[in-house]
């Protein structure tokens, strides 16, 4: 279990770092200036997605809590959505009408980090 979550910690890094810097790189290349930090949102990102796979890995070790994995992916989805929107209010949805690039930037760490936290998931839940 612990070579499992350290293997997820690697996975979740590398999309952090990758993905972030090649998305800082291209709106500094097309001189886009955003009005909320796209770190901060890259780090939500990881730490959520890094927190819901490593405690699906946990759960995935109890009988009576694996058949409901499932519905505790999709609780854990909209909960997602609920924080993001509370962390960022302030910062995204007040000062003003976001832009195309603007709405793409936030869209962009939200498929990156789904498509391996999709994955790691489908992987533990197919274990058993």
């Amino acid at each position: 279990m612990i070579r499992s979550a350290f293997l997820f910690s690697i996975v979740f890094f590398f999309v952090f770092i990758v993905g972030f810097s090649i998305h800082e790189f291209f709106l500094e290349k097309q001189q886009i200036n955003l009005p909320f930090s796209l770190k901060k949102v890259y780090l939500f990102h990881l730490i959520f997605s890094l927190l819901v796979c490593l405690n699906f890995l946990i759960f995935s070790s109890f009988d009576s809590v694996f058949e409901q994995l499932g519905f505790l992916y999709l609780g854990s989805i909209l909960l997602k959505i609920t924080l993001f929107y509370a962390f960022f209010y302030a910062s995204i949805f007040t000062k003003q009408e976001l832009t195309l690039s603007y709405r793409i930037s936030l869209f962009i760490p939200v498929i990156l980090f789904l498509i391996p936290e999709a994955a790691i998931v489908a992987k533990i839940m197919k274990k058993k």
